[in-house]
């Protein structure tokens, strides 16, 4: 159940991220609404001189939005995965620490601490 849900919830970021991609690529920058104004033709358009702005500024937000969410409810359910607890799908806490390992890395702090490190040797 929970593997359908973050597959369908995957898919809507991955289809919102397109269409932001799209939305934002059609989008004229604000430099083009001069070259209207001047009668370049493309206030004849299909929205209108400043319609196209608006239907797109708001549908980009509207994907961006839905893609924000997305990104969160994925987030949610990587995290909270059933059956394993959030402890222990740490890969932090699963790996391996030697005892040399755990020594060299307590040495020089102790050292450091002491200010036997900045006593110069000659």
């Amino acid at each position: 159940m929970q593997q359908a849900m973050m597959t369908v919830v995957l898919l809507l970021q991955i289809v919102s991220a397109l269409a932001m991609i799209g939305l934002v690529l059609v989008q004229h920058g604000k430099g083009a609404d001069m070259g209207a104004s001047f009668g370049s033709g493309a206030s004849g358009s299909l929205f209108g001189a400043t319609g196209s702005a608006n239907f797109l500024s708001r549908s980009t937000a509207v994907a961006a939005t839905v893609f924000f969410s997305s990104t969160l409810m994925l987030a949610y359910f990587g995290n909270h995965r059933a059956g394993t607890a959030v402890e222990e799908s740490s890969l932090l806490e699963k790996a391996p620490v030697s005892a040399s390992a755990a020594s060299a890395a307590v040495a020089p702090a102790s050292a450091a601490a002491s200010g036997a490190a900045l006593i110069p040797v000659k």
